[in-house]
C-alpha cells in the first residue's frame, strides 16, 4: 500500500495497455486490507465490551476515543485514511444517537437505517435499469468510463448483481433490525460484526469474479492479456 507521497507508473499488459488490477487488488483496495478491516471492527468491539461491563457513556467514549486514535494514527504514518473516516463517521452518528436517547442499542440504528436505504436503493436501481453496482464499478474500478451501459450482457450482469447486493444487504439489516425490536444489544453488536464486513467481502468476491469473467467472453481474443 503506498503512502500520500509515493507515485507509481500504472503497470503495463503485454501488448502495452494498462494491466487490470487483479481480484485480490481490487479486493484488497476496496476493504482496505487487514488492516482496513481490523481497524474498522476495533472500535465496535470496545463499545460492545465496554458496554457489557459498564454504563452506556463510557462505553461511547471509549469507542470515539479509539476510532479517533486510529484515524490519528494513520494520518501520522502518512496511510490512506478513508476507511478509518468513515468508521469515524458511522461510530461518531451511532454515539450521539445512543447519548441521546440513553439507549445503548440506538448506538446501531444509524447503521441500520443506512442498510434500510442502501439495500432500497440498490432494488430500486435494478428495476429502472440503471445498476447501482454498474455505477459504482464505473467509478471504483473503471475509472469513469461507463461502457458497459452499451453492452447488453453487461447492463444484465449488472442488474443480476444489483438485485443480489440489495437482497443480501436488506437480509442482513433484517437480522439486525429484529435484534433491535427485541432489546438485545450485546447480540446486536455481535451481528453488527459477524454481518458486516464477511458479507460485503463475498458479494465483492462475487462482482469482481463475474464482472471479470463476462468481461473476458466478451473481449475479442487480440484484446485479451496474453493472446
Amino acid at each position: 500500500m503506498t503512502t500520500g507521497q509515493q507515485h507509481t507508473e500504472p503497470e503495463l499488459g503485454p501488448e502495452g495497455e494498462e494491466r487490470l488490477p487483479t481480484i485480490a487488488e481490487q479486493m484488497a483496495d476496496q476493504l482496505g486490507g487487514w488492516r482496513g478491516l481490523v481497524e474498522s471492527s476495533i472500535p465496535v468491539v470496545v463499545f460492545v465490551i465496554a458496554n457489557v461491563l459498564g454504563e452506556l457513556r463510557p462505553a461511547v467514549i471509549a469507542a470515539v476515543v479509539v476510532a479517533l486514535l486510529i484515524a490519528g494514527l494513520r494520518l501520522a504514518q502518512r496511510r490512506p485514511v478513508r476507511h478509518a473516516i468513515n468508521g469515524l463517521f458511522g461510530i461518531g452518528v451511532g454515539a450521539l444517537f445512543a447519548l441521546r436517547s440513553g439507549d445503548a442499542r440506538d448506538f446501531y440504528l444509524p447503521g441500520i437505517l443506512y442498510g434500510i436505504g442502501y439495500g432500497v436503493a440498490l432494488l430500486l436501481s435494478a428495476v429502472f435499469r440503471q445498476p447501482l453496482v454498474g455505477w459504482l464499478w464505473s467509478v471504483l474500478v473503471a475509472k469513469g468510463r461507463s461502457d458497459w451501459r452499451h453492452d447488453p450482457r453487461l447492463v444484465r450482469t449488472f442488474t443480476q448483481l444489483t438485485v443480489l447486493w440489495g437482497v443480501v444487504w436488506l437480509a442482513k439489516v433484517g437480522v439486525q433490525a429484529g435484534l433491535y425490536l427485541a432489546h438485545q444489544d450485546t447480540a446486536l453488536g455481535v451481528a453488527r460484526l459477524a454481518l458486516g464486513y464477511p458479507p460485503y467481502a463475498l458479494l465483492l468476491l462475487i462482482t469482481v469474479w463475474v464482472v471479470r469473467r463476462v468481461t473476458r467472453e466478451g473481449a475479442p481474443a487480440s484484446a485479451l492479456p496474453g493472446a
